[in-house]
């Protein structure tokens, strides 16, 4: 793998950023505090555009809105899938981080991205209908 893999948000997701941008303007000129407001838009298409996971040969890099943690792969125990979903990074030390952007649906991907060092647990199987 010669450059990462970035999972990022679609960039689809800015459109509703540009309308509460638009619609943020009227307000934003109401009294001389109000310019403020314009910064909300701004944060919320800073953390569209920069929230995500980076794959490489040597590591997981995980991005949020401010900060970045990079964990190797001789540091990953596993995966692990929450109730609604999301993915959990689990370390060898025993933490966990959050996989942003990426969900349950996504394992397959991300078992491919990682060269094998991801499995993907098979789905369990069905009990068969009564008859």
């Amino acid at each position: 793998m010669d450059s990462p893999a970035r999972l990022r948000m679609t960039r689809t997701a800015l459109f509703p950023v540009a309308l509460l941008a638009l619609c943020v303007v009227p307000l934003a000129f109401a009294a001389p505090w109000t310019p403020v407001l314009l910064l909300v838009p701004v944060v919320i298409g800073v953390w569209v555009l920069r929230t995500g996971v980076d794959i490489s040969a040597d590591g997981l890099a995980i991005q949020a809105l401010v900060g970045r943690r990079t964990v190797p792969w001789t540091e990953v125990a596993g995966i692990r899938v929450a109730r609604r979903g999301e993915l959990w990074l689990v370390t060898t030390a025993g933490t966990e981080l959050r996989l942003p952007v990426i969900r349950a649906r996504d394992l397959p991907r991300l078992a491919e991205l990682s060269g094998g060092r991801l499995e993907v647990p098979a789905p369990p199987a069905r009990p068969a209908p009564p008859q």
